[in-house]
């Protein structure tokens, strides 16, 4: 299916910012906004799928929004991470709710927006199959068929680019092959796309070097390669359709120095080199750790370990390696991306 460039957007709308595609262009770093789910918890919000609190909860989604616009984020990401039918099956929803949820949650951003009265630009959600899918797992009996796994990508970002995104954000990709699955259906939309993936730790038994990789394996150098390849785009390079190329999230539970904003720098190098080493130029890169490593507290809450001040205090070199999206996954608040914002005006 093609869109046309306005994406269901008014004239009016059209002249109030600079396309997402040409903001991108100039040399100035976009702040993206923080964690989701974590804020719908500290309002004590507990729900099966936080995509139901599009509909369940909308003003705290509203208010989730606008306190990142205020704290200062230029993009901001729909609740819609686990909005596709098959996470809605899972948590015993319907899968046919999966489109009213996506469109409130697009709405919802539109509103937090026009209620701030500030300029930002909306990123499409795009999370991860709700396990292994047929590509990684080697058959359907434990993984997610690939046709399943392309039709839910295909409802949600459809769906997301009709209510009138500025862009697609794949976020918190284990699966390289997914992520392309996704990207092939995400190119037919000409839409800029953002394609990251989480990573942990690993260390090459025979070389001693750290490489990052996903639970499936896939390393920066992967997921390069595999966009390439053409496997899952009927032998087109996907390389071309994707603007920005990324690390967020983060899962580490034992090595500090993996976690947060030293494992987004890490990543960040790491996809460098990777794109160095195959001749590839004009790719803007993003970066959006967690706050540090999770842990519970004496009421067996999770908490953060990184600070709005810490997390902030690295920002600089961030940039310095190449990250020119930035922002916050889980346990980040308003008050980190206000930190960070404050960081990059001091730059």
């Amino acid at each position: 299916m093609e869109y046309c460039k306005d994406n269901g957007r008014s004239s009016s709308d059209l002249i109030v910012k600079n396309s997402f595609e040409e903001r991108l262009n100039a040399d100035e770093p976009i702040l993206y906004d923080g964690g989701f789910g974590s804020q719908l918890f500290t309002r004590n919000i507990e729900l099966a799928n936080s995509a139901l609190a599009n509909e369940l909860h909308p003003t705290a989604v509203i208010d989730i929004h606008s306190d990142y616009i205020n704290a200062g984020a230029e993009a901001i990401g729909t609740n819609t991470f686990v909005a596709s039918p098959l996470h809605l099956q899972m948590a015993g929803q319907s899968p046919s709710d999966a489109q009213r949820l996506i469109r409130l949650a697009v709405q919802h951003a539109k509103d937090a927006i026009e209620r701030s009265g500030r300029d930002a630009y909306i990123a499409g959600s795009v999370g991860p199959s709700p396990g292994a899918i047929e590509a990684d797992s080697g058959d359907t009996t434990f993984g997610i068929p690939n046709v399943d796994a392309r039709e839910a990508h295909k409802l949600v970002i459809h769906t997301l680019v009709e209510e009138g995104v500025d862009f697609l954000c794949l976020e918190t990709m284990f699966s390289a092959k997914e992520a392309a699955i996704a990207v092939d259906i995400a190119r037919q939309t000409h839409l800029p796309i953002a394609v990251n993936l989480t990573y942990k730790w690993t260390k090459e038994r025979r070389t001693d070097n750290i490489v990052y990789r996903t639970d499936w394996g896939n390393s920066p150098a992967d997921l390069l390669d595999i966009l390439m390849s053409g496997e899952f785009s009927g032998g087109d390079s996907l390389l071309d359709a994707v603007s920005i190329i990324g690390v967020n999230c983060g899962a580490e539970s034992r090595r500090d120095e993996h976690t947060g904003m030293p494992y987004a720098i890490t990543g960040t190098q790491q996809l460098q080199t990777a794109l160095t080493d195959r001749g590839i130029q004009g790719k803007r890169m993003m970066a959006y750790p967690n706050a540090g490593m999770p842990k519970l507290d004496e009421n067996h809450q999770t908490i953060y370990t990184q600070t709005p001040e810490q997390m902030a205090s690295y920002i600089p070199e961030l940039l310095k390696t190449g990250a020119y999206l930035v922002g916050g996954c889980c346990g980040t608040t308003p008050r980190h991306i206000k930190a960070f914002r404050e960081a990059i005006w001091k730059l």
